[in-house]
């Protein structure tokens, strides 16, 4: 049987990060999971016909000197480029945001289609069981899925957990977010740059085309509805004619070739903890991170792409004592 010093479950941002942080201190016996067939987790992007469309983040601000140092190797390399902003520049990936998740991932052992069910503790380590019936020792475990999905997860394992940090972890609240892939046989009416986010119906969030953002060469439009609306109509059959309704506007329906829906369940956590990674075994052992995990001096006070690279950082330093 398999044993790592290290398994982290969750293959987003949070856990890439964490991963790289322990390859560069020298560490290599370690295993990242996910359940997906991809990299990336929210970090998502779609073919569709001859173009393509990133359906979960669109873009990254840089705040922080850490991730700016990332930044500067990210752009030299011809991963990244800014997109649009002045005070705080938007990036985006050239080819997609999921290719930047490959990219950043590309030298990291990982293992795909891995969805872990359950955790026994065993002689100071844990056992780790996956759905397909795989399983493997580890002697310590980062979480970075979204922390409903943690709990769950712990519903199902024997664990000696702090309780007063359980606590705290389900007080993260999560919520859903609808996003509407559309093809058009005509181009779109919307600003050069391809992204419009200010002065939209009640419920919409932001509208991306995708060929005017470069990434496509097909013309493929994503909506985002925000999350109450996502919330109030999440799982019903017509969002579809919502979505359009609320964006005739904007987008001439007439020239539709096709069209999808994306439900992400745990899209941005409405509720945060400013803390970086919470330690749920009191030892190092067991510890949770992700973008909902913000430090106590985040400027932007929400869950985005450089609160979960900060997360996987500190918690990778954490779990590395």
């Amino acid at each position: 049987m398999e044993h790592y010093e290290i398994t982290i479950i969750g293959a987003g941002m949070a856990g890439i990060t964490a991963a790289r942080r322990l390859i560069k201190q020298g560490r290599t016996n370690f295993l990242l999971t996910d359940k997906g067939k991809s990299v990336g987790g929210r970090l998502a992007t779609r073919r569709v016909a001859d173009g393509k469309a990133d359906h979960g983040a669109q873009f990254f601000t840089v705040r922080t000197e850490e991730l700016e140092e990332e930044l500067e190797e990210w752009l030299n390399r011809g991963w990244i480029k800014q997109w649009f902003g002045d005070r705080y520049p938007r990036y985006t990936a050239i080819d997609g945001m999921n290719q930047l998740a490959q990219h950043l991932a590309s030298d990291i052992n990982t293992s795909l289609h891995t969805k872990v069910v359950k955790l026994l503790e065993i002689d100071g380590g844990y056992h780790v069981y996956s759905e397909d019936g795989s399983e493997w020792k580890t002697d310590k475990v980062l979480l970075t899925m979204p922390t409903p999905q943690v709990v769950e997860l712990l519903k199902n394992s024997k664990l000696d957990i702090v309780t007063a940090e359980l606590k705290r972890l389900k007080e993260i609240i999560f919520e859903p977010t609808y996003v509407g892939i559309y093809h058009f046989n005509h181009t779109t009416n919307l600003p050069e740059n391809g992204h419009l986010d200010l002065d939209l119906p009640e419920g919409v969030e932001r509208i991306v085309d995708h060929r005017k953002k470069g990434i496509s060469q097909d013309t493929i439009v994503s909506v985002y509805m925000k999350g109450d609306w996502s919330r109030k109509y999440y799982g019903e059959d017509y969002v579809h004619s919502l979505i359009k309704e609320k964006t005739e506007l904007y987008l001439e329906w007439s020239t539709l070739e096709s069209e999808q829906l994306k439900r992400w369940r745990y899209a941005q956590a409405k509720k945060t903890i400013e803390q970086s990674y919470i330690d749920l075994s009191g030892d190092g052992r067991l510890v949770v991170a992700g973008d909902a995990f913000l430090r106590s001096n985040d400027e932007a006070g929400r869950t985005r792409f450089e609160s979960a690279y900060l997360s996987g950082k500190d918690a990778a330093a954490y779990l590395s004592w």
